[in-house]
């Protein structure tokens, strides 16, 4: 019998066709990343916020022991101009000063007479069945008094007009939940390596310009600024539905696409800024607890992800080093990633040479995600923050997919 094909031959076929796919993403991702709303370019066009004698955003802020951060964030939420806020502030069982900087500054700030107002709660135990963030949120939001919800994070920074133009961009698109996507803050290569990386690995799944699309399967959800209409939170059942929930930012935004209600994604470069990335090393700590949750704590689906990950990341240097007929291949795959990184910049502000550092931050992220999964394995469940959740329960809330 004549063999199918060599094990050269192979090699071809799967270079070239991972070439073809890279191209046909970098079209994609330039098509698509051009069409996102920038905030700060759209200012003019957005129509103006009407006027309201209670707050048009309740703000959610939970925190545990981020002494660090958490009054920078409070202080720049509380300058918001162009509408009135409603911040809640929730101190998560801190070990630390956060709780008492909040109350410091909830006094500071009702003692000036301002058109905010900042409350805090305060969480002493946690209740059974619940991750700490998601009851943190579902108790502030049944304090909310406006009819829009934005959940955001402790270190986060935001610029004076950030909640005025995300409001009026939702209202005039008709959006029930808007995604203003964060500019991370970042300090070497490295993290502007890894930033991209995961960027461009995550658009295989999740492409930014179809979110808004009711037809697409695309959802998004960011910790750092999901803002909702309060119905619609109500009808998606809320955080209360997401309480064993380690992705409880993208599992809402999942909840909300499912449920049929209109997501759009916008930009704003430095609207909201925060330090996510402190060295590329960085990522594998990150990834430690949410990483095994991307594929609902399914072990065969993560070794499969990271197999995809892996290889996209050697072939195509394979390809170049093999010479011949993949040499080409593997040019053309390098091209096609610095487009999509070139399509990306818009969110990333990382410049598409970056992709020459793409195989060594593919893997180092497939490392974070083995990581991640091996020890809540290992551990029996996921720790995080001095709390130990059970895997077993974290599999029975997670589902089997997205």
């Amino acid at each position: 019998m004549t063999p199918v094909g060599t094990a050269a031959d192979v090699f071809d076929l799967v270079t070239w066709a991972l070439a073809f796919a890279w191209c046909r993403q970098a079209v994609s991702a330039l098509r698509g990343m051009a069409r996102l709303p920038v905030l700060t370019e759209t200012d003019a066009s957005l129509p103006p916020m009407p006027a309201s004698a209670i707050p048009q955003i309740t703000v959610i802020v939970p925190a545990c022991n981020e002494e660090a951060t958490i009054e920078a964030t409070l202080r720049s939420l509380l300058a918001s101009t162009g509408l009135r806020v409603q911040v809640i502030a929730v101190d998560d069982r801190s070990t630390d000063r956060t709780g008492q900087l909040m109350d410091n500054l909830a006094a500071v700030n009702a003692a000036s007479g301002g058109s905010h107002t900042l409350e805090v709660m305060h969480i002493r135990e946690l209740p059974a069945s619940w991750l700490g963030k998601p009851h943190a949120m579902s108790l502030a939001a049944q304090q909310a008094k406006a009819p829009w919800l934005l959940f955001t994070d402790g270190d986060v920074q935001f610029e004076p007009r950030t909640l005025a133009l995300a409001l009026r961009q939702a209202l005039s698109s008709a959006a029930d939940h808007l995604i203003l996507v964060p500019t991370l803050i970042l300090k070497s290569t490295g993290e502007r390596a890894m930033l991209a990386a995961m960027q461009v690995l995550s658009q295989w799944t999740i492409r930014l310009w179809r979110v808004a699309d009711p037809k697409a399967k695309d959802f998004i959800g960011v910790g750092g600024f999901n803002l909702i209409r309060r119905e619609v939170y109500t009808q998606v059942g809320g955080f209360d539905s997401l309480r064993m929930e380690v992705l409880d930012d993208l599992r809402l935004g999942w909840k909300v696409k499912r449920a049929g209600f209109a997501q759009q994604v916008v930009l704003g470069p430095d609207l909201v800024r925060i330090r996510w990335i402190e060295g590329a090393l960085a990522v594998v700590r990150l990834v430690e607890k949410n990483g095994f949750a991307v594929y609902r704590y399914r072990v065969g689906l993560t070794l499969l992800a990271c197999l995809g990950i892996v290889l996209q990341a050697v072939l195509p240097l394979a390809a170049i080093a093999a010479g011949g007929w993949t040499l080409p291949a593997g040019l053309v795959t390098y091209a096609a990633m610095g487009l999509v990184y070139q399509a990306n910049r818009r969110a990333t502000q990382v410049a598409p040479w970056h992709a020459v550092f793409f195989a060594p931050a593919a893997v180092l992220v497939a490392f974070a995600f083995l990581r991640s999964m091996f020890l809540a394995l290992t551990r029996g469940g996921v720790e995080w923050r001095g709390t130990r959740y059970p895997l077993g329960e974290l599999r029975r809330h997670a589902g089997r997919g997205w």
